[in-house]
């Protein structure tokens, strides 16, 4: 009797990129792949579970009612069960999210919070991509996830929220600020752009923000900074785009927020 021809395998169908599907899975935690175009809109959402939201390659903006926040690959964004966010692609994103039972969830606090992804954390995400959705909790995948949550317990912390004030006055001020960080307004130049006093101004950042307009605008450098440093630009060159008088002083401020020089900060990323 003839050999019969081997049969073609069947169609891989491509991962589910809804993220209602990794909740019901019955597992401690899940991970979703979802690759976006750039200035995809994710609309206003909330998970039952916890969510580690991070782009393996890509820059997304997440937001809030607290405030913003711009997560390149060498960060991401811990988001605790049921808080309402939206996420924006400022160009092709290979977003890689983590979403983790509520109750194993609790542990890593009720605030948003900014996080450093080693290497070791990015491989074990991706390793944990590549398994079935409804994997086998045994052997090496619960190696793997027992692994992320420890990573995720000792991961550090950047305190780099951007509060986002209600005032529709503070709103234009603030949309304007990001819109091009390196310019050096004064707040009483803000002031006559949207109508208010200098004094108003100084008091609806406090009360809205929790900073004062030098210390919001630090942030959004900081934050910047922080994008450009990790798409490879030099110190020196980032520095100078920012608006800063001369490295030195990029450096203090670097150093003086995050407890490290920016050499020092793109050194460890290059051996983490």
């Amino acid at each position: 009797m003839p050999d019969r021809a081997p049969q073609p395998a069947p169609p891989i169908s491509p991962r589910s990129e809804d993220y209602a599907v990794y909740e019901a899975v019955p597992l401690p935690m899940t991970a979703m792949p979802r690759n976006q175009p750039g200035g995809t809109y994710n609309a206003p959402h909330s998970h039952a579970h916890g969510q580690l939201l991070y782009a393996s390659s890509g820059l997304m903006r997440a937001a809030t009612e607290q405030g913003l926040w711009f997560l390149p690959p060498g960060r991401a964004l811990w988001i605790p069960a049921g808080v309402v966010h939206d996420q924006l692609m400022l160009g092709p994103v290979q977003m890689r999210s983590i979403y983790i039972d509520a109750d194993l969830a609790a542990q890593y606090g009720e605030r948003c919070r900014v996080v450093e992804v080693s290497k070791l954390l990015r491989e074990l995400i991706l390793a944990l991509i590549a398994e079935p959705i409804e994997y086998v909790l045994e052997g090496r995948n619960a190696h793997i996830v027992a692994l992320i949550l420890c990573e995720l317990q000792s991961a550090r912390s950047f305190a780099l929220e951007l509060p986002w004030p209600k005032d529709r006055r503070l709103v234009a001020v603030c949309e304007a600020i990001l819109a091009a960080p390196e310019q050096s307004q004064t707040v009483e130049y803000w002031a006559d752009q949207v109508g208010a006093s200098a004094r108003t101004l100084i008091r609806l950042f406090i009360k809205e923000t929790g900073l004062t307009y030098r210390q919001w605008v630090q942030q959004v450098r900081l934050t910047e900074a922080l994008s450009r440093l990790e798409q490879g630009e030099a110190v020196g060159r980032v520095a100078s785009q920012l608006g800063y008088a001369s490295a030195s002083a990029f450096s203090a401020m670097f150093r003086t927020v995050l407890g490290e020089t920016p050499s020092e900060y793109v050194a460890r990323r290059a051996l983490s």
